[in-house]
């Protein structure tokens, strides 16, 4: 049961990192958004003026947390799972603030980031489960 829950996570993460390295760099590049090809309109009720606080953030909690966390599963860290769970964690309320600031829900690009935020919470808390029963043995 723990290794398909693993492989799960890994492909989550992975996803995340590289998007969020990507996209984060992309905005810190260009805090104008034209790079990314995203209007300044889309801030118009968030409290930036551009994209380089926004860009920083992603790629810190999201892109550089997620490629950490891999790290943490690929060397067997005992709390790995915890790591997924700080993930989660990070990219539900990172959609959360995103809906909320921009005030528009996409659905093709929010729900299945929020969705995978939540099954990255959902897995850790199976697997540390898991895991205090493999040490209880």
């Amino acid at each position: 049961m723990i290794r398909p829950l693993k492989i799960i996570s890994i492909f989550i993460l992975f996803i995340n990192a590289l998007g969020a390295l990507w996209g984060g760099a992309g905005l810190m590049y260009d805090p104008s958004g034209e790079y990314m090809q995203m209007p300044l309109s889309f801030l118009e009720h968030a409290p930036f003026s551009n994209y380089l606080i926004p860009g920083i953030l992603l790629f810190l909690f999201i892109g550089l947390f997620s490629s950490l966390t891999l790290f943490m599963i690929f060397r067997k860290h005992p709390s790995y799972f915890r790591f997924i769970f700080v993930q989660g964690i990070f990219l539900t309320i990172w959609i959360s603030v995103q809906v909320a600031m921009l005030r528009i829900f996409y659905a093709p690009l929010h729900l299945p980031f929020f969705l995978m935020g939540v099954t990255l919470i959902i897995i850790s808390i199976i697997l540390s489960s898991a895991e205090k029963k493999k040490t209880e043995k």
